[in-house]
């Protein structure tokens, strides 16, 4: 079994071990663990391109010791050219979930780079110069990265989903043939991009020649986004939301993430009285929680300008005593509900002043909406089509409009003192992961990797996945899936370390200085340390 890694002095840990090493470079060279992270999510942009990029969006939880927790969102909204009509006016009633059409969103992850880098100089005295925080990315982007196995499967799963995705094949094909494992596989108009940001700055992404070039690239693609749309665009700090789990205090991001879900579930499942980990017990108190929390998410979550509720009441001692009360212990409730699909990563970062970073990268669908424009070689993606057509549907499509996110980092303060940064790629599996690693860890003593490595389960959709039953792993054992199935839940037996169930991964940082780190042995990942 993979054990917890351990240092002092800095860790990061990532779903590929490039970018936890490129990470792990930068604290080595008197980086601090934002620098770190930007190293690292360029990184795993260029080398796990199918579930990442610069033309996704990200999020940031920042903790620094004695201070109030930052959240950055960096979400992108919807054109001012994307409105109803103009898919209706196509003769579409619905969004194309690949191809230009599918491109209609700003991509904010560049942004996000740029603020959390501005908030490293003010708070932080972080100094290191952009073009090392790049370099490891456009190196790997220049000169290539082996293929991984889940970069090849997917490529051969969703090539014939691309129809018209311009750029598509030319990108991600070799040689006119699907990527193969093991295989150099390298994106210079990328690394030339990479090196322009540079050079120029992050901002001129959305604001400069870099920007402009991006424009001409959509425009050309047969996107509805143009320049104007990403000279208006800016991340944003805001303040995460929180609550308290067994005396401790765990954040998440607010809308239009589904962070209020994630702390729903822990929330609830605080309250059910579940002793040990992995039994029929947990499994089914867990898996209830999920579907209290996702009927909350899926009515009522969306760009908070648009919401007309505070999402913290949710998360109330009452409300949540209420939803906990409605779980039968030895009934599964029906289902499904409504449900999404994802595509991400996630990586954490602590450095040896105990600063932290939990960092989540997505393009949502796997390769986004496959759509990789010419000149700049970034790959686009598809969040905007998690938008309805429907003008009364609660995330109705309207300019400008910031769409739902399945994406989300967690990060806890632990009562003892330790700080523990987590999260999970998956779409509906990340607040479900998220909360078997903490409560595994934190609420039932289980060590670190053990928390990530144990058998897992996922009610409903994710990345690569189109059914909604609960899909356990095999290594769940035969006497919990058989309770399972008798109290009502429809089940679907995976593989003993299935990548359905996602890449986590985890850092805890101690009062002492220790630190902490796992990866997930299903993904590609390490937690890289010294």
């Amino acid at each position: 079994m993979i054990q917890t890694t351990r240092s002092y002095r800095g860790m990061v840990t990532a779903p590929h071990h490039s970018a936890a090493r490129a990470g792990l470079r930068v604290l080595e060279d008197g980086g601090n663990a934002i620098e770190a992270m930007v190293a690292a999510a360029s990184t795993i942009a260029a080398v796990y391109p199918h579930m990442n990029g610069l033309g996704g969006d990200n999020f940031w939880l920042i903790h620094t010791p004695g201070k109030d927790v930052i959240g950055i969102d960096a979400c992108g909204g919807a054109a001012g050219n994307a409105d109803i009509d103009f898919y209706k006016n196509q003769g579409l009633d619905q969004i194309p979930s690949r191809g230009p059409l599918a491109a209609l969103t700003v991509a904010g992850a560049v942004s996000g780079w740029q603020e959390a880098l501005r908030v490293s100089t003010e708070n932080w005295g972080g100094k290191l110069p952009l073009a090392r925080l790049l370099e490891d990315a456009a190196g790997y982007a220049k000169n290539g990265a082996a293929v991984t196995k889940t970069l090849a499967t997917n490529a051969a799963l969703k090539i014939g989903e691309m129809g018209n995705a311009p750029g598509f094949r030319e990108t991600f094909l070799i040689g006119g043939k699907l990527p193969e494992e093991g295989q150099r596989f390298s994106q210079p108009r990328l690394a030339a991009t990479l090196d322009q940001l540079a050079k120029d700055g992050l901002d001129s992404f959305y604001r400069g020649d870099l920007s402009r070039a991006i424009a001409a690239d959509l425009e050309r693609a047969g996107s509805p986004l143009r320049l104007a749309d990403l000279e208006r665009h800016h991340a944003l700090r805001v303040n995460p939301l929180s609550v308290d789990v067994a005396g401790h205090k765990v954040f998440n991001m607010p809308p239009p993430t589904q962070g209020l879900a994630s702390l729903l579930l822990l929330g609830i499942y605080d309250r059910l009285g579940i002793t040990e980990a992995d039994g029929f017990e947990y499994v089914h108190a867990i898996v209830e929680a999920s579907k209290r929390a996702f009927r909350i998410r899926d009515r009522h979550v969306s760009d908070p300008a648009y919401m007309d509720v505070d999402p913290a009441t949710f998360l109330s001692a009452a409300s949540l005593d209420a939803m906990a009360a409605d779980i039968d212990p030895a009934t599964a409730l029906p289902w499904p509900d409504a449900s999404t699909k994802g595509d991400t990563v996630w990586l954490g970062a602590v450095d040896s002043e105990g600063r932290a970073v939990s960092f989540i990268q997505s393009v949502y669908w796997e390769f986004g909406s496959g759509t990789v424009l010419d000149d700049t070689g970034l790959t686009w993606q598809n969040r905007g089509v998690s938008f309805s057509l429907n003008e009364s549907h609660h995330n109705s499509l309207t300019p400008h409009r910031r769409p739902f996110h399945t994406i989300q980092p967690a990060l806890a303060q632990l009562s003892d003192g330790r700080v523990m940064p987590y999260g999970t790629m998956g779409g509906e599996g990340q607040p479900q992961t998220q909360a078997m690693v903490f409560s595994r860890h934190v609420m039932h003593g289980q060590g670190l990797q053990q928390a990530v490595n144990a058998p897992r389960w996922l009610l409903g959709r994710t990345w690569g996945a189109e059914s909604t039953s609960l899909k356990v792993e095999s290594r769940l054992g035969d006497d919990v899936i058989s309770q399972l199935k008798s109290a009502g839940h429809n089940i679907e037996v995976t593989g003993e370390y299935d990548e359905v169930m996602g890449h986590a991964g985890a850092l805890v940082h101690h009062p002492d200085g220790l630190i902490e780190g796992a990866a997930d042995p299903r993904g590609d990942g390490q937690a890289a340390g010294f």
